[in-house]
């Protein structure tokens, strides 16, 4: 597994994150494929398989069902093996989501996080932008309880996963540790955001949908020839500014073949 360094992190995170959506949720999602929840044991088995693997970064969040209580379930007492990213701003109930960037929704939301989660930190909190990400950065208080959680310890970096260019550039503008971006061979239109993060050299990004959501392009062109996970991720990591890709599965085969994925893509020629 190959290690990269995410500003306000005291270690090294693996290249590639394990996404947890699908540990808590399987409504609304834009997945090829329906699927069934996992069982705790089958999320513990797939935990270990990552751990071996090398990985040492999950994602998770509010928006994503019982995501964060099930996590917490499963790691107990391991629960420092990992580096964990959560977010705050999105929730989801009765099949829809919600958004709420008040300073009390939050900093109630990291609390509750922090309690699900089963620990006394979480090492980076993203805001979960509902795509007005330039309203949520510069006109509501939820940097402000972004930084005061750190400020207390509560998490160690801080930053936004964006749905617009515009949200993009100025999470890097404003010096935040983190930044996630739709980035892929079929996605490019955030590549602004990943220069301007190089070019600072202060806000690591994380890459959300480096698959397309499972879909690999299709819609747009042929995926003939190179294996696609292999063609995503050499792509995305083409890139200085890459600090890691955020992929999701609840299939063991699928994470070894990701990782298989990622050793080819990274391989020196």
């Amino acid at each position: 597994m190959h290690f990269r360094s995410l500003p306000g992190i005291p270690h090294p995170v693996s290249a590639l994150g394990l996404g947890t959506v699908k540990f808590g949720r399987n409504q609304s999602v834009k997945y090829p494929q329906s699927f069934d929840l996992p069982s705790d044991e089958e999320i513990i088995t797939l935990l270990d398989q990552a751990r071996k693997e090398g990985i040492n970064l999950l994602d998770t969040a509010p928006a994503y069902g019982s995501s964060e209580e099930r996590l917490g379930r499963a790691l107990g007492k391991r629960r420092d093996d990992w580096t964990i990213i959560s977010k705050a701003g999105e929730e989801f109930a009765n099949g829809q989501s919600c958004f709420d960037f008040s300073y009390k929704a939050i900093a109630s939301s990291i609390d509750r996080t922090l309690l699900r989660l089963g620990t006394d930190r979480v090492e980076c909190l993203l805001l979960h932008s509902d795509g007005r990400d330039l309203d949520v950065l510069d006109h509501s208080d939820a940097l402000k309880a972004l930084h005061e959680a750190k400020q207390a310890g509560k998490v160690l970096a801080i930053g936004i996963s964006t749905k617009t260019v515009a949200g993009g550039l100025r999470a890097v503008e404003l010096g935040l540790d983190a930044v996630m971006v739709t980035y892929n061979p079929w996605h490019r239109e955030e590549e602004a955001v990943l220069d301007a993060a190089a070019q600072s050299g202060k806000t690591g990004v994380l890459i959300k949908k480096a698959f397309g959501s499972g879909w690999f392009g299709q819609d747009q062109e042929s995926t003939e020839g190179e294996d696609p996970a292999v063609k995503a991720l050499r792509f995305i990591f083409d890139h200085s500014a890459t600090t890691a890709a955020i992929i999701g599965t609840i299939q063991p085969a699928h994470l070894r073949e990701n990782c298989r994925a990622l050793r080819e893509a990274l391989r020196k020629t």
